[in-house]
């Protein structure tokens, strides 16, 4: 049961947005909305569809990994073209939520589909049963909950909501085109209101609400407590809620209290301050945060008037950030006064309102920590967090409310999770269910099979004779340790004749912000020219070792792969990337370039793609990796990163995280049979023909005002390095771009203002114009 045409019921920001996702995965979308104009002769008819797809093109973040994919998008009514979902694959339900217009329109299409189509409803807690009314049994069988997050490209979390009816097979095969295709984290959700996920975060944040107002506590200090301080999305909880809508928040509580008879009234202030006045977040300018010219303002619940931002940081709170989460937790809930007292109300309530709900909510309690993570951004999910607090903490905060002790509670002894195993609902213990497709290092790491480890860097032994080269420094950049460390695993691969090499990671954030430049800025000031010279050779002989191994090395990146991460990348046989994967040659924004192999390898690839044109123009080539470095292009996704040219046609994508070592390691394996590594290159450098080009650009661009002296005289050094020199056109080797790439990197780094430029960014994060 295969999946390749989609179709969308719906334009709004969830429906254009699941759109986007499809069509970024190659999928042919169908979207749909109502129509625009009664009037069937004209041309607005399908204007709301086509608005939804514009806007979803113009969303920051991007919806789309590469905004070409839109094109594979098409729109249309609901009147007049409701007949092309008869040969979609999955059709997705996302229109107004309302059980009226859903069943409506479920009616229509159990008139159309085809017998294989799976459909859906994107619903965030309206219940199947509901949904269903009326339905025959062929479409019941074909029916479940689909329920995505916002934005659906970024949030891992899908909720599978499967009814008495649904065919097992359909189960199946939407897990399958969910986890591989769309990249999602599944959680099997039982058919109740709000679900797991937004049942229990919708919870949080009315208790929220209240506990603010209990303990006096602005909206400012309670976003700095419930941030990432206790493990949740730096968002916290107003930041969240101006970013879901203020409306639709109101909405969800109404409705999931309307459904459950639970009381989720939010304090009247924020229907009647900022909803009715249309304060709905940002969407509107301003919610419970509003930006101005002149900074930041806050709104204050007890004025009901805004007040300039006061962040809780520094301080107690800023030196508990620095912590491990499990140690966070328990300094947070002794911190003195009103924001000692809120926190430990605050994790009581939430622990509580889990532990009673949880059987009702899903079928273990690894799925909820699964949904909280994965659709909220928590780093670690209830369950998790209450083992960190202590199940003993938990009880005498439960007695001194007068709180009853759950039954979950009472079955729990010392913890919810000990070793691989977590408690079931009944009581037991049972082995913690595996993620589909994942391949952890972690776990590798704990049964033993850790080849080599110096603390900044280690190998594993992922099994079928394929190792895993791990980076482990901060935000894993690129130091001696670690360049130490891939020269002896690349060793210690070949002397036990494994099949070859992944380099990855499991960072969330990063695979290698790239060279450490704290380390380069020590060695400037020590005057370690020599040092610093040596160091730049080191890397470039690690990422040539890449490309020279005697077997198959496959990169892993996801997440910031920038500078030398990305000329580690840029190096390797294959590279199987994450689709969330952002790349770039970045060095200019300090001053520098690409010295370690990056600008010499663009100018290979990008030269080495045009040999097959009869008619072959080397300055196009030369121009399009200068304009790549120069500008400091970063990509927006692994798909972008393939239309820049970082990535190659013969590159692949994984879109799950999940999957992407397990990926990795099986390219290796494709690889491996007759492998050969590649042979050394050469390229006709264009030397002063190409140079006039690039330095009439710079010329041109100083003059605009578009470009600093020092902009100037970095390009400089890129086109240089791209043309072989200034002297007449020449055949040049690897090894003659890669000692230009160390004559001028070294050249920058020696003047003032690229020495500034790397102090500035180690102080602010930020790049420097000067």
């Amino acid at each position: 049961m295969r999946v390749t045409t989609v179709g969308v019921v719906g334009a709004g920001a969830m429906g254009s947005g699941i759109a986007a996702l499809a069509a970024s995965a190659g999928c042919r979308v169908i979207l749909l909305d109502i129509p625009g104009d009664p009037d069937p002769a004209s041309p607005n008819r399908s204007a709301p569809a086509r608005n939804g797809l514009q806007k979803t093109l113009k969303a920051k973040p991007a919806a789309f990994m590469d905004a070409s994919a839109a094109a594979r998008v098409r729109t249309g009514n609901t009147d007049d073209h409701l007949a092309w979902l008869a040969e979609c694959d999955w059709i997705v339900e996302a229109i107004i939520e309302q059980p009226a217009p859903k069943q409506a329109l479920f009616a229509r299409i159990e008139a159309l589909m085809k017998p294989t189509a799976i459909i859906s409803s994107n619903t965030s807690g309206i219940p199947m049963a509901v949904l269903l009314d009326g339905r025959g049994e062929k479409f019941r069988r074909r029916f479940l909950g689909t329920h995505f997050f916002n934005p659906p490209r970024y949030m891992h979390l899908l909720e599978l909501i499967p009814t008495p009816d649904t065919d097992p097979a359909v189960i199946g095969a939407m897990r399958a085109f969910a986890e591989r295709t769309l990249g999602k984290g599944i959680v099997m959700a039982k058919d109740v209101p709000g679900f797991v996920a937004n049942r229990l975060g919708v919870y949080g944040m009315v208790a929220t609400m209240r506990r603010m107002e209990q303990h006096g506590l602005s909206i400012d200090e309670v976003d700095g407590l419930t941030g990432a301080l206790i493990g949740r999305a730096r968002t916290a909880t107003f930041r969240t809620g101006d970013l879901t809508g203020i409306d639709v928040l109101q909405h969800v509580t109404r409705s999931i209290g309307a459904a459950t008879g639970e009381d989720f009234a939010m304090p009247a202030w924020v229907a009647e301050q900022l909803v009715a006045t249309g304060k709905l977040g940002d969407k509107t300018g301003g919610g419970f945060y509003r930006k101005a010219k002149d900074g930041t303002f806050t709104f204050d619940w007890k004025t009901r008037d805004y007040v300039p931002q006061q962040r809780l940081e520094g301080g107690e709170i800023g030196q508990l950030l620095r912590l491990p989460l499990a140690q966070r937790l328990k300094a947070a809930v002794k911190l003195p006064g009103a924001h000692g007292a809120f926190l430990r109300d605050h994790l009581a309530d939430v622990a509580h309102y889990t532990l009673s709900l949880a059987p009702q909510l899903a079928y273990d309690l690894v799925a909820i920590d699964r949904a909280m993570e994965w659709g909220y951004g928590w780093e670690a999910g209830p369950f998790q967090v209450m083992d960190a607090l202590g199940l003993d903490w938990l009880r005498a905060e439960f007695a001194s409310e007068g709180r009853d002790v759950p039954a979950l509670l009472e079955h729990a002894q010392g913890a919810f999770y000990k070793g691989d195993e977590a408690l079931t609902f009944d009581g037991n213990l049972e082995p913690v269910p595996a993620v589909p497709g994942r391949v952890s290092l972690a776990a590798l790491a704990q049964a033993g099979r850790v080849l080599e480890d110096n603390g900044l860097s280690r190998l594993l032994d992922m099994g079928d004779g394929v190792a895993c080269f791990e980076f482990r420094s901060k935000m894993n950049s690129l130091g001696q340790g670690v360049l130490e460390g891939l020269a002896s695993a690349l060793r210690k691969v070949e002397k036990l004749g494994f099949n070859g090499l992944v380099i990855g990671n499991e960072d969330a954030r990063a695979f290698s912000v790239g060279a450490d430049l704290s380390l380069v800025s020590f060695a400037v000031a020590a005057g370690a020219w020599e040092d610093i010279d040596a160091s730049i050779k080191a890397f470039q002989d690690a990422t040539m070792s890449i490309r020279r191994a005697p077997f198959p090395v496959v990169v892993a990146p996801a997440g910031m792969t920038l500078g030398g991460g990305a000329e580690v990348t840029l190096h390797a046989d294959a590279v199987q990337a994450h689709a969330e994967t952002y790349m770039g040659l970045v060095e200019v924004g300090v001053g520098l370039l690409p010295g370690g192999g990056g600008t010499k390898e663009l100018l290979m690839r990008f030269t080495g793609e045009l040999q097959q044109y009869e008619e072959l123009d080397l300055f196009a080539a030369v121009k399009r990796a200068f304009k790549l470095i120069a500008f400091a292009t970063t990509s927006t996704s692994a798909h972008e990163a393939r239309s820049l040219g970082y990535l190659r046609q013969s590159d692949r994508i994984s879109m799950n995280r999940d999957h992407l070592l397990a990926d990795a390691k099986q390219r290796v394996l494709d690889l491996a049979p007759g492998y050969l590594p590649p042979t050394e290159r050469t390229v006709r450098a264009l030397g002063r023909e190409g140079l006039g080009n690039l330095e009439y650009a710079l010329w041109a661009a100083h003059e605009a005002g578009q470009a600093s002296a020092h902009d100037v005289r970095v390009g400089r050094a890129v086109a240089h390095v791209l043309c072989g020199g200034d002297g007449a056109p020449r055949d040049v080797t690897e090894t003659d771009l890669l000692d230009l790439e160390r004559e001028h990197f070294l050249s920058l780094l020696g003047t003032k203002e690229t020495q500034e430029r790397i102090a500035y960014t180690l102080k602010t994060g930020k790049p420097l114009r000067n």
